[in-house]
């Protein structure tokens, strides 16, 4: 599996899971555990060094922010609450990238 098939596979499926969440649908521990998991499989890769996409950008980005802030504060900050949700509408629908994200690989 390349980079690109991997970020394509799980772009459309952190997007889901990010918007359930904000939606009240899913709880924190589940999107957690989808982070993990996602790392997990990520450490089969070896990525190739090809260069990265927007969508990887916003995947990457999108990842560190359910790892770094805790769910009352995504919740209940009104600008990172539209920024998730931005970014996982570009992830599932494409468009323009969504300004500030600066996803980087692990």
């Amino acid at each position: 599996m390349t980079v690109v098939e991997f970020i394509d596979n799980k772009a459309p499926q952190l997007a889901l899971y990010g918007k359930a969440f904000l939606s009240d649908e899913l709880d924190f521990h589940e999107v957690q555990l989808y982070l993990w998991d996602t790392l997990e499989e990520w450490q089969l890769l070896v990525p190739t060094g090809e260069a990265q996409t927007e969508t990887e950008k916003v995947f990457w980005h999108v990842l560190h922010s359910f790892s770094k802030w805790p769910d009352w504060m995504i919740r209940g900050n009104h600008y990172l609450r539209k920024h998730i949700d931005d970014c996982c509408d570009f992830l599932s629908l494409g468009g323009r990238m969504p300004a500030g994200c600066i996803g980087i690989r692990p």
